[in-house]
């Protein structure tokens, strides 16, 4: 096998471990967000007067009823925007892992020894 195509190999393989790892921040985010949706949802339900309190770290604090909801608003804007992040970047990975594997095939059928093709390969110079 040529270097060249071990090389794409290798960073075929860099961009499945990089895909895997976008997936599951991806996954995280989408979790976060559905809980936040639904917390908040119960929310809305919940007397403005009642007592609540917001969990710091392992501490639970007393909080209002609007400081409450709108940190939980925030939150889901905030997961919202992540999800969205993070399914671009999948996408682009997705693309770079097609584009790469594309290479990797026309390497190994179009023939070992042949240099790539495009500025500077055959036909190209003057003289």
């Amino acid at each position: 096998m040529p270097p060249e195509a071990q090389e794409k190999i290798e960073e075929l393989q860099e961009l499945q471990e990089t895909a895997q790892q976008v997936a599951e921040q991806k996954e995280q985010a989408q979790t976060a967000l559905n809980e936040s949706k639904t917390a908040l949802t119960a929310l809305e339900d919940v007397d403005e007067d009642a007592g609540m309190y917001r969990e710091i770290g392992e501490v639970l604090v007393e909080t209002d009823y609007e400081s409450a909801y709108a940190d939980l608003e925030n939150k889901v804007d905030s997961l919202e925007v992540r999800a969205e992040q993070l399914e671009k970047q999948e996408e682009r990975v997705e693309e770079q892992f097609d584009d790469l594997q594309g290479e990797l095939q026309q390497m190994l059928q179009g023939g070992a020894g042949g240099g790539p093709m495009g500025p500077g390969g055959p036909g190209a110079g003057g003289a």
